[in-house]
């Protein structure tokens, strides 16, 4: 069964300086989550972010959404990597954060 990580996490940056840096910041995201190189799709629609790509041969797709004060992040793991939510979560939020951090 398919399992939906989802997430918040604040920032100090403003809406601009936030997506700007998910935007730039998004290469490394879906390394983390073991990407293949080229499979990956990604769309702007306003400050909402739709992504997919493969990793270890499952699809995981989501969204980023850019706020004022806090990105939300949900991500949609298949069966096979869903066991791993947990971790992978944690794994999101702290990579998020750094990303994030007021520099």
């Amino acid at each position: 069964m398919s399992k939906a990580i989802t997430l918040s996490i604040p920032h100090e940056l403003g809406r601009s300086e936030a997506r700007r840096r998910v935007d730039e910041g998004f290469a490394s995201f879906s390394q983390h989550m073991g990407a293949v190189s080229g499979a990956l799709t990604k769309s702007w629609s306003g400050d909402r972010l739709s992504f997919a790509f493969a990793a270890l041969g499952q699809k995981i797709s989501g969204t980023i959404d850019v706020e004022d004060h806090a990105i939300r992040l949900e991500v949609l793991l298949p069966n096979l990597l869903a066991v791993m939510a947990d971790k992978v979560k944690g794994r999101l939020r702290k990579e998020g954060q750094v990303l994030l951090e007021k520099k």
